[in-house]
């Protein structure tokens, strides 16, 4: 019995001993967002989400009553109505944030901004404000948060389909964009985006 356990004890010795070659992995590279990059699948990838926003944001700046109106609407747009239907794994908020920031660049004072995904920040501040724990800072007292003009909806749809012998997967997706009157209902102005991919392997998206 002791010498078994002297030969297994020994045995767990020179394993733990032994030189582990670890294979060298591909390296970190930039890759450019706007371009196809070396991982690539059938789903919403960042060239897709480049270009369908600045497709948008020249599309809205192209409408009156959102670029060209006299007095500038306030606008929102966030993911809150942006809704995924497809197939696709997505964090919506790329989509919604790229179009804003870019919006508001291009729009140079076109339009007003209301970040209602903010309101809650806005509000206890405002509280604080009111109850005199702080002082009221440089911007004047506002009545209550601005309203919105117009918020941005829309939908994400997909249609998939696999051939079983070649392993071939292929999906067609449709992006549609639209900014609805937030009195009326009344949709001003609407966007689609499209594109089909094809694949034999697709990637895992996260």
């Amino acid at each position: 019995m002791r010498r078994l356990t002297f030969v297994a004890a020994a045995a767990l010795l020179l394993s733990a001993c032994q030189t582990v070659q670890n294979t060298a992995g591909t390296p970190t590279t930039y890759v450019d967002p706007s371009t196809l990059g070396p991982v690539k699948g059938v789903g919403i990838e960042s060239q897709d989400i480049i270009s369908m926003t600045d497709q948008m944001m020249r599309d809205m700046l192209a409408e009156p009553r959102l670029g060209n109106a006299a007095t500038p609407p306030n606008v929102i747009i966030d993911a809150e109505y942006f809704v995924n239907e497809s197939s696709s794994r997505l964090n919506r908020n790329t989509i919604t944030d790229r179009l804003r920031v870019g919006l508001q660049r291009a729009a140079q004072g076109r339009m007003q901004f209301v970040g209602r995904h903010y309101a809650n920040m806005v509000d206890a501040e405002r509280k604080l404000k009111r109850q005199g724990v702080i002082d009221q800072g440089k911007n004047p007292a506002a009545a209550a948060q601005k309203g919105g003009d117009y918020r941005l909806g829309g939908r994400i749809t997909s249609l998939d389909s696999r051939d079983s012998k070649s392993g071939m997967t292929q999906r067609y997706t449709q992006i549609v964009f639209e900014m609805a009157d937030l009195e009326s209902g009344e949709i001003v102005w609407s966007g689609i985006y499209d594109f089909a991919k094809a694949a034999t392997d697709d990637v895992i998206y996260r």
